[in-house]
């Protein structure tokens, strides 16, 4: 048994169309050992008010590789005439038309190394987005 840790991770999504965090985005963990490994689901999380997930699931020892799925489309729709807002806060819908969100999902696939954590903000828009290895 290693007694190196294993990677870690996190992330968080702007919302750069209004400049606040994206409450409610649907995030899925994935990982892998080795670039021809497969890929396995370790679970999955939303974003809280600060457009963080602070519950995403650890990655087992041996990972080298890692992706996280963003549902951004649901985030985008507009909320129910008849009921609460959405997840979505002040997030524009439906400009000029057609969905909300021109990228419906955003996949972030990236290597991991043992015992480093790894933050990995989204920034979104409805028609863009940007990720970077934050800190």
């Amino acid at each position: 048994m290693s007694t190196e840790h294993p990677a870690s991770v996190s992330t968080h999504v702007l919302d750069t169309s209004v400049g606040r965090p994206a409450r409610g985005v649907g995030v899925r963990l994935s990982a892998r050992s080795g670039r021809e490994g497969h890929w396995r689901a370790l679970g999955g999380s939303a974003t809280d008010t600060d457009g963080r997930c602070a519950d995403l699931p650890a990655l087992p020892e041996g990972t080298t590789h890692v992706r996280l799925d963003f549902a951004v489309e649901p985030y985008f729709e507009p909320p129910p005439a008849d009921g609460p807002p959405g997840a979505r806060q002040e997030a524009p819908a439906h400009r000029g038309g057609g969905t909300g969100a021109f990228f419906p999902e955003v996949a972030v696939t990236f290597a991991v190394v043992p015992g480093e954590h790894h933050h990995v903000p989204l920034l979104l828009s409805p028609f863009g987005y940007s990720v970077y290895r934050g800190s």
